[in-house]
């Protein structure tokens, strides 16, 4: 369907006629002249004197290339099918950690052994894809915590960013207060009446300024609801010289605070021993927190201004062309 943006422009169209008609006359040029006794010689017979002179075509293409011109002006748009669009209002952010226990290779990803955090990238780039019409941020932290993303709909440079995510970028320890800290700060200030952050590390809270339960206290009382993922797996066997030893890689996981991070703030902790308990757990999340089925519908619309303002400066460039030429 064809639309017109600004209609209103069309009434500019009498313009060049009002400047006719109210603007004074060029003065005539009144140096030579011509003096004759008599007017009969040059008086034109009735027939001939009723028959007015033609417009030239000069007038005529401008007359044309000023309609167009003001086509142009009115924004013509042609509206397409009406698209639904999914609207959830939701703003979700996520908190990776970086720290260096985040190298423990103790996770399988499709037959091959990887560490924590490539198996954190996996499954959390699905989960991302999967949030269509939610705002996604990101925030990476170690020693310190930074905003890598803001919210945002554009959830595929979200995801691109985390891929790009590597161990030590933030520090080598862990500052889970100030990433609590950090997401509260950044939506707080979001309209939305849905905030969730969900907190994914290996270890416990070892730098920072605030305290983990401290942040978590203010999460809650902004209405920030804060689900914790604990990274790691419960034992490993190593093979030695000296026979078989078990080992725990997640003994630095501080699975109390997590789980009290969670209850204070209305959330829930998660524990992720392997691949795909985490891809689980991002399951659950879609069911816990999931996207608004309600759509707005939307015309995609393009702009067609373009057509009758480059036909307007066609027909300006082939009147001016014989002026221009005569002067060369």
């Amino acid at each position: 369907m064809l639309q017109v943006e600004w209609p209103w422009a069309w009434l500019l169209l009498p313009l060049p006629l009002l400047a006719y008609y109210l603007l004074p006359a060029r003065g005539l040029n009144r140096e030579a002249a011509l003096r004759v006794p008599q007017l009969d010689d040059f008086r034109f017979d009735g027939e001939a004197g009723a028959t007015a002179a033609p417009r030239s075509w000069r007038q005529w293409l401008w007359l044309l290339a000023w309609l167009l011109l003001v086509a142009a002006a009115s924004r013509p748009q042609w509206l397409g099918e009406a698209v639904a669009i999914p609207v959830s209002g939701r703003d979700l952010m996520l908190a990776v950690d970086l720290s260096d226990s985040m190298r423990t290779a103790d996770f399988e990803l499709e037959d091959r052994q990887v560490n924590r955090l490539q198996a954190t990238k996996a499954v959390a780039s699905e989960f991302i894809e999967r949030r269509r019409g939610d705002r996604l941020g990101l925030i990476l932290f170690g020693t310190q915590a930074y905003l890598q993303t803001p919210l945002t709909f554009d959830d595929r440079t979200v995801r691109r960013l985390l891929l790009e995510a590597a161990i030590g970028l933030a520090g080598e320890r862990t500052a889970i207060g100030d990433a609590i800290g950090l997401a509260v700060k950044r939506l707080d200030a979001a309209a939305s009446d849905a905030r969730v952050l969900i907190l994914m590390t290996d270890g416990a809270n070892t730098a920072g300024e605030i305290s983990p339960l401290r942040a978590a206290e203010l999460a809650a009382s902004r209405g920030l609801r804060i689900y914790t993922i604990g990274i790691g797996a419960d034992e490993e066997i190593d093979i030695s010289w000296f026979g078989l030893r078990r080992r725990n890689p997640s003994s630095q996981l501080d699975e109390e605070t997590l789980t009290r991070i969670a209850e204070i703030s209305g959330g829930r902790y998660f524990r992720a021993r392997d691949s795909e308990g985490l891809a689980d757990i991002y399951r659950l999340l879609d069911e816990l927190e999931p996207v608004a089925t309600d759509a707005s519908r939307l015309r995609p619309a393009q702009a067609l201004f373009m057509w009758p303002l480059a036909a307007s400066l066609a027909l300006g460039g082939v009147i001016l062309l014989p002026g221009l030429r005569g002067r060369v």
